[in-house]
């Protein structure tokens, strides 16, 4: 295989990545600036070379996942030695709730603890450094489902703290990794990570004044609202969301102009009801999740046409119960998360299967090493494991906790964080 084949494979993009020419499976149509996806057939290339001999894989690797049907398990393996043997990992994941379907779609809990400890463990591995570019992300979305399931120490806590400090820069921003350049949306998936870990606290011991150093309120264009993702000027609403979810979560909301950026986030409204990258762009439920999560931090929601913004995302949900981005699109895990998170914001997830919707993602699991794909018959990786998991829990599957879909956080965490009293 060539080495320029071997850089598509592991070309995934962080959840708001900055480049902007990742383009969908379909050669026609926007950019898909919101997916780190790899294509399918891109994948299985992978798989069809590397996936018999590599059976733990880096943070952002894909592995083959299973179509035989989901078991769940309570076993631990012997080499998580961070996991108490003696202790019972996830209480309940079972069918309760959900008796109308069968009843080999359990959820894999303790298969995907196992899968996402089992991602730092290569580092002799090519794979591991070629996507070195996604490891802030990809312990993002590592930590936040084992926090949903219940394992919020199944990573070390120190190793991750170390880690994440040492891709602080001097000038307030976070890279992807050590000697990364830093960027907005790595900045904000520190602020993530240290919020998860309750670590504000020690990055004031280790790093006295470094909170309010952290730099994401001038990168805000005083002109029309909007944040540019570095020093070199890209603007997007998803960093306009990730400024507001950084800045809220640090307390320093006071230092941007708020009315202004809602304005921004108003230009770009849809006659659809959806939302896109800016004003005139194409609606899709990513850019939906920024627009409508940036509303919900600033108490604006009131400026939403909910009606017609609940149509529109319900009118993803396809015939087998998974959910697109826009119109005439696949199904995809991830937008499990895009669309019912905005759907909870706006108190329309009834207008959807839940029901249907949750038994895609359970197929999606790969029941053997854990990990779930963007749909049946793909390799698995820790970005669909993260949204697949994070949207079963909005719909309330039993053994996982309640995340907060403004925050793609743990509801406690931004309960803590925020000050706010749980429900």
């Amino acid at each position: 295989m060539r080495l320029a084949s071997l850089s598509r494979v592991v070309d995934a993009r962080p959840l708001f990545e900055h480049s902007a020419t990742f383009r969908s499976r379909s050669t026609q149509g926007p950019i898909r600036e919101l997916i780190p996806l790899i294509p399918t057939r891109v994948r299985r290339l992978h798989a069809k070379h590397f996936h018999k001999h590599q059976p733990q894989l880096s943070l952002s690797t894909p592995r083959r996942c299973s179509l035989i049907p989901a078991v769940a398990s309570t076993q631990t393996r012997s080499t998580a030695p961070l996991l108490p043997q003696h202790m019972s990992l996830v209480a309940g994941p079972g069918r309760g709730g959900f008796s109308q379907l069968p009843v080999e779609l359990q959820l894999c809990a303790q298969k995907h603890v196992d899968y996402i400890q089992s991602l730092d463990t290569r580092k002799d591995e090519l794979e591991y450094w070629l996507t070195e570019h996604l490891r802030m992300s990809g312990i993002y979305w590592g930590l936040t489902p084992l926090y949903l399931l219940g394992q919020p120490d199944a990573l070390p806590r120190s190793a991750l703290l170390d880690f994440v400090l040492s891709c602080l820069h001097d000038n307030g921003g976070f890279g992807a990794a050590p000697g990364h350049d830093p960027h907005m949306l790595y900045t904000v998936s520190a602020v993530q990570i240290l919020a998860t870990l309750d670590a504000f606290d020690d990055l004031e011991q280790r790093l006295p004044g470094a909170k309010h150093r952290i730099v994401i309120a001038s990168l805000q264009k005083p002109d029309n609202g909007t944040f540019a993702g570095d020093e070199w000027g890209e603007t997007d609403t998803r960093f306009l969301y990730g400024a507001f979810n950084a800045l809220s979560l640090l307390g320093l909301m006071h230092l941007v102009d708020v009315e202004k950026a809602i304005e921004h986030v108003q230009s770009c409204a849809n006659f659809d009801g959806g939302y896109g990258t800016g004003p005139g762009a194409e609606s899709h439920s990513g850019q939906v999740f920024t627009c409508v999560g940036t509303l919900a931090i600033a108490n604006r929601l009131d400026l939403v046409d909910i009606d017609k913004l609940g149509g529109w995302l319900s009118e993803r949900q396809l015939p087998n119960g998974g959910l697109n981005g826009r119109p005439e699109k696949l199904e995809d895990v991830c937008y499990s998360w895009w669309v019912v998170s905005s759907l909870a914001m706006i108190d329309r997830v009834h207008w959807i299967d839940q029901t249907k919707l949750a038994e895609f993602i359970l197929k999606c699991q790969d029941p053997n090493m854990g990990g779930i794909s963007d749909r049946a018959g793909d390799m698995v990786d820790v970005f669909h494991t993260h949204f697949g998991i994070a949207g079963l829990s909005l719909l309330q599957y039993p053994g996982l906790l309640e995340i907060d879909p403004v925050y793609c956080m743990p509801r406690d965490v931004t309960n803590r964080v925020l000050g706010r009293t749980s429900k």
